[in-house]
């Protein structure tokens, strides 16, 4: 079994009400993200590869598109902008070209992560 990991970058702003973290969280502000893709699988005997990552790349540049330089608030199918609903939206896209075992997002700034798996059955 192998597994490969892709990863993007994006800077995007966002407001989060209704926290704990006070006022700062409910003011429109901004961080650098950083998501990974992991697909797993055993590679194809015909290309040696689990999934070609060229498709994996088209994919990524759409959805940096959609999230990058933008106020994630106004992102439509993303709801409340907070990690769960990034991991989840990115993995969403992804999904279709198969094999995905996991997305995670980071904001290295803040010590945080959060990685989600796709629906449980």
């Amino acid at each position: 079994m192998w597994e490969l990991t892709k990863s993007f970058r994006f800077e995007a702003a966002h407001a989060l009400s209704g926290t704990t973290l006070g006022d700062a969280s409910q003011e429109i502000h901004g961080h650098s993200f950083r998501a990974e893709i992991t697909i797993r699988g055993v590679p194809e005997p015909t290309t040696g590869m689990v999934l070609d990552l060229g498709l994996v790349e088209r994919r990524l540049v759409e959805i940096r598109s959609m999230l990058d330089h933008k106020l994630l608030n106004k992102v439509e199918g993303l709801g409340l902008p907070t990690l769960e609903n990034l991991s989840r939206f990115i993995f969403d896209r992804i999904a279709p070209l198969g094999r995905l075992a996991k997305v995670s997002v980071h904001r290295d700034s803040c010590n945080e992560s959060c990685a989600y798996f796709g629906p449980q059955e």
